[in-house]
């Protein structure tokens, strides 16, 4: 199995991953604990595997000088129409993550690798180039989909030939992702590199709402719910995602 990159989904993973509710959310959770945990100065940022530049630009609204690298050309153009439309400077490398030691001189004050470790064929492979990207103490922003909350999904819909057979990844064209985490393995696999300073989930509990609670709740209230629950110590495990903040050992 080869990593995946969106070359040909970049319209649809724009609709589908922060389109509505869902990614409101993931960007509330994820820069509440960015807030949280940065000084208040500016800092090189890289962000591996940008794609259309979110976080990114909502780092350089707040100051920062950042680096885009992503390996899927039209995922770059749409991070490159969205900064211009910001006017905000920044960056581009059109490079996968294997290749960015050979591009990069300096490491980071914060490397950002949101969405990334579940669409690589070995995930663990890229914890070491992370490190030597990320500066001593500086930060690394990791966040991954959650194999926990996918197996909790899957009971709550009675799936349970499909969770006996362990065959939880998603399509090979779909936006589901092919390699889910479990959070112990990772934390395992990192344990040697990084200190995990703060752990949150990402929608703990949105995602198993009923459709028609999740179509009357305002947005407003989701995002003041999840942010005030993401790291609930029985609900933070069940987020979609998770998301932690690591520093360099």
């Amino acid at each position: 199995m080869n990593d995946r990159h969106f070359d040909e989904l970049a319209s649809r993973f724009a609709e589908k991953i922060y389109g509505g509710a869902k990614g409101a959310i993931r960007l509330a959770v994820l820069q509440a604990d960015l807030v949280e945990a940065l000084p208040d100065r500016p800092l090189r940022i890289l962000d591996v595997g940008a794609g259309l530049g979110h976080m990114s630009l909502w780092l350089a609204e707040r100051g920062h000088q950042v680096t885009l690298a992503e390996p899927a050309q039209p995922m770059l153009d749409g991070a490159r129409a969205r900064f211009a439309e910001a006017s905000r400077p920044a960056t581009f490398i059109q490079a996968p993550w294997q290749d960015l030691l050979g591009q990069l001189t300096e490491p980071y004050d914060l490397v950002l690798c949101h969405a990334v470790l579940e669409w690589l064929a070995e995930p663990e492979t890229i914890l070491p180039v992370l490190h030597q990207l990320t500066r001593p103490g500086g930060w690394l922003s990791l966040a991954f989909y959650n194999r926990d909350a996918l197996v909790y999904r899957n009971l709550l819909k009675g799936h349970f030939r499909k969770l006996r057979s362990n065959q939880l990844a998603g399509e090979k064209q779909s936006l589901t992702p092919q390699k889910p985490l479990d959070p112990r393995t990772l934390k395992a696999q990192l344990d040697s590199l990084w200190l995990v300073e703060s752990e949150s989930g990402v929608r703990v509990f949105h995602d198993y709402m009923p459709r028609e609670f999740q179509t009357k709740a305002e947005l407003l209230d989701l995002l003041e719910m999840e942010l005030a629950y993401r790291r609930h110590p029985s609900f933070a495990g069940l987020g979609r995602y998770l998301h932690w903040i690591c520093r360099p050992r």
